[in-house]
């Protein structure tokens, strides 16, 4: 009896010493196939490394591709500038055409072209008449008519007696001129002593 309960022990025990060495296989096998540490940062290393090989590099412009055509549209931008700058030019060849215009002049009248070159006066009848002589020049493009003059008349010491006014009914050819001798421009007072004629009004013929 004694005998067997040794034998069961003894059983007992190495049963146990086998299933220690059986967990102990088992443990060790799983720590060999657990990943070591260094092999990661080869791996993350080994990304950053440059291409070894043709597959690598294609694959490489592959994933590069995308991004340089999607910058290409930037690029595409600047020939937007370059469409207005015709127009601005259109618009700086159009300034010099309004300078070339020809400058806006204003027709003088009749009456800017005619001067009295020339005049004096004398009394006429039983000296009540004044009669004038007196030059005009044309010196217009064109002929000019009714001629419109005014006489004005003072004493010896300068004071203002009167004015007369006539219309001389003739044609003065351009740029020539003609005297008019004795012509009756009125009645004055008789202590009248001098006498001033000006041009009034005149038209074109």
């Amino acid at each position: 009896m004694a005998m067997g309960i040794g034998r069961w022990s003894f059983r007992g025990f190495g049963a146990k010493l086998i299933l220690l060495a059986v967990l102990a296989i088992a443990g060790f096998a799983g720590w060999l196939m657990l990943p070591d540490p260094s092999d990661a940062n080869n791996k993350a290393v080994a990304v950053a490394a440059p291409p070894t090989s043709q597959q690598d590099v294609a694959w490489l412009e592959k994933t590069t591709a995308p991004t340089e055509e999607a910058a290409a549209p930037v690029e595409q931008a600047a020939p937007v500038e370059q469409a207005t700058a015709p127009a601005e030019n259109a618009v700086d060849d159009e300034v010099p055409a309004a300078s070339t215009n020809e400058p806006f002049t204003v027709e003088r009248a009749p009456i800017d072209g005619l001067t009295i070159s020339r005049q004096f006066w004398r009394r006429g009848g039983l000296g009540s008449k004044a009669l004038v002589w007196l030059t005009l020049r044309n010196a217009n493009r064109y002929p000019v008519k009714d001629i419109e003059i005014a006489c004005a008349f003072a004493r010896a010491d300068g004071t203002h007696l009167t004015d007369r006014r006539r219309v001389i009914s003739d044609t003065i050819n351009m740029k020539s001129r003609k005297t008019y001798a004795g012509m009756l421009v009125g009645f004055v007072n008789i202590n009248a002593n001098k006498a001033k004629c000006s041009l009034v009004t005149a038209s074109r013929a």
